[in-house]
């Protein structure tokens, strides 16, 4: 008679209770809510006070960067190096975005960002995130957008015309 290994489902039980804890799950760890000292790394203001604008870099590790604006996440997320020379992008988890019509933080690689609309950010020309497509139809037709991009279109040079 085989003995059964009762350690077998020890891994899985484990890392099923890790995920429940930390919040982490299907590997993407849950938006944080900005500490009132929390500042943005790229310009240095408060982001607590920006929270139409709010966005959040959260990394595997659990630690994270948060922004006054979608502008200053990506220019970090392109930078990583000179604001973070201990993380790489493989490092990051999860990007989170303030969707700008409900004004709830979303997943940063699905959203749709609208570019060169008459809406400023707290840093001057912004990257307007949008959940819905539909939504940023709308509101590329309302505010004189320029166009609807994905997170992987955004590139550098984008970024840095906006300045």
């Amino acid at each position: 008679m085989k003995k059964k290994n009762i350690l077998f489902g020890f891994p899985l039980i484990l890392s099923l209770t890790l995920a429940l804890i930390t919040g982490v799950y299907g590997g993407e760890r849950k938006p944080i809510k900005p500490l009132p000292k929390d500042r943005c790394p790229v310009c240095g203001m408060f982001v607590e006070k920006y929270s139409d604008f709010f966005a959040e870099v959260i990394f595997n590790d659990g630690s994270y960067a948060v922004f006054d604006g979608t502008k200053d996440m990506f220019k970090y997320y392109f930078n990583l190096k000179k604001y973070n020379q201990k993380k790489r992008l493989e490092d990051i988890d999860s990007i989170y975005v303030t969707d700008y019509y409900n004004l709830t933080l979303m997943d940063g690689y699905q959203a749709f960002y609208v570019i060169g609309s008459d809406v400023y950010g707290p840093m001057g020309k912004e990257l307007i995130p949008l959940e819905k497509e539909a939504d940023a139809k709308e509101f590329m037709k309302d505010h004189k957008g320029q166009s609807i991009l994905r997170f992987k279109g955004i590139t550098y040079q984008i970024i840095k015309g906006l300045d």
